[in-house]
């Protein structure tokens, strides 16, 4: 079970926050997150919503304001790079360690060691596997202690369009430039679903995205979403059975790289909807 915030001591339990804003995600990813959590820790622990909206957010969701942060986010850009208010020298009434968590994820095992693993000083991002010759991290998992990313927002606020148009994302901004340097999590622990959960083509036809092992944490970076993956579809706009897929093969852009569209194609993802539940 959570913990009463107000008689917690935040150096002797585990934290888990998350962000929303504006109107991508609903209450429901927030929900069913904290669902995810509470199934796959060892108590006690805090769960914090930072978000500018608690409508229909269950109760046993700790919600706190978002952390002020007077700039223009940048436009145009790939990064979520709003999640900068998190590397403030407060952050609500947390201190201490804390994991932060993307909203559109799936847990399917326990968290505890991502609270075990390295120093209580250290910055852990997740391994991202997309620019496998860069050292770079990912930061739909990531922990780090209240206030030590306090330089990175202040370079960020310097030139926040800057940054971004330098970096590009977020993360990689985080991998370079956090004091210290950065340490990563096991490889296995968070896997990304289109670069590890997804079958091979032409086995992406006969059998559903599997679980890697060792995983713990599923991340959905991109356009593809929890929900399209329990339909079936590569993103909003795919379609969601094998035989209308394999017709838009004709189209002019997918005959310019035909492998690449029939790799695209996923089948309905059962297990997802076994772990994504409030």
């Amino acid at each position: 079970m959570p913990i009463d915030s107000n008689t917690a001591d935040n150096n002797n339990i585990k934290q888990i926050i998350c962000i929303k804003w504006g109107t991508k995600y609903g209450a429901d990813y927030a929900n069913k997150l904290y669902g995810m959590v509470s199934r796959n820790i060892t108590p006690p622990f805090r769960f914090v919503c930072f978000t500018d909206d608690t409508t229909d957010v269950r109760p046993e969701i700790e919600c706190q304001e978002l952390p002020p942060l007077d700039v223009t986010m940048p436009t145009n850009t790939l990064g979520k790079w709003p999640k900068s208010r998190l590397w403030g020298e407060k952050l609500g009434d947390l201190t201490g360690t804390v994991l932060f968590v993307d909203l559109d994820v799936i847990i399917v095992d326990s968290l505890d060691p991502f609270f075990e693993y390295g120093e209580p000083d250290d910055v852990i991002l997740s391994y991202n596997p997309s620019n496998p010759l860069e050292r770079l991290g990912q930061t739909s998992c990531f922990r780090f202690q209240v206030g030590s990313l306090v330089s990175l927002q202040e370079k960020f606020k310097a030139d926040p369009q800057g940054i971004a148009d330098k970096y590009r994302f977020e993360q990689r901004f985080v991998t370079r430039n956090a004091p210290g340097g950065v340490k990563l999590f096991p490889k296995a622990w968070v896997a990304h679903f289109r670069r590890k959960c997804r079958q091979p083509f032409p086995l992406n036809y006969i059998k559903e995205p599997k679980i890697p092992k060792g995983a713990r944490i599923v991340i959905f970076p991109g356009d593809l979403y929890p929900t399209h993956a329990i339909e079936g579809r590569y993103n909003k706009n795919a379609a969601n059975n094998a035989k209308d897929h394999l017709k838009r093969l004709t189209e002019p852009k997918n005959l310019k790289r035909p492998l690449r569209h029939l790799r695209h194609f996923i089948l309905p993802v059962g297990w997802i909807e076994k772990y994504w539940k409030e």
